[in-house]
C-alpha cells in the first residue's frame, strides 16, 4: 500500500526554511521537529532561494495588473455605449 503524499501549507514551509536560514539547528534537526524528510526541507530551502526575490516584486506586478484592469474596464464602457448607439440607430 502506497503512502499518501502529505501537503504542507506555505506558512509551514516558510517557517521551516527560516529555521534553516537562522543556522541554529541542522537540517536534520529541523526536519525531525516538523516531521518532514530532510530532503524535503532542502527542496523548500532551494525553492525559497530561487523564488525569494519574487516576493518583493508582487506589489509592482499588482499595480500593473490594476492599471490593465482599469484600461480594460474603460474599453468595455466605450464599447457598451457604442453598442447602445448602434442599436438605437438600427431601431432594435
Amino acid at each position: 500500500m502506497a503512502k499518501s503524499r502529505k501537503d504542507y501549507s506555505a506558512k509551514v514551509k516558510f517557517q521551516a526554511v527560516l529555521e534553516v536560514l537562522k543556522g541554529e539547528k541542522t537540517i536534520v534537526e529541523i526536519a525531525r521537529s516538523w516531521n518532514v524528510h530532510p530532503a524535503t526541507i532542502r527542496n523548500w530551502r532551494d525553492e525559497f532561494m530561487q523564488k525569494g526575490p519574487e516576493v518583493f516584486t508582487q506589489g509592482q506586478d499588482s499595480k500593473k495588473s490594476e492599471e490593465k484592469v482599469s484600461e480594460l474596464q474603460k474599453i468595455i464602457g466605450q464599447q457598451t455605449v457604442e453598442i447602445a448607439l448602434l442599436k438605437k440607430f438600427l431601431g432594435n
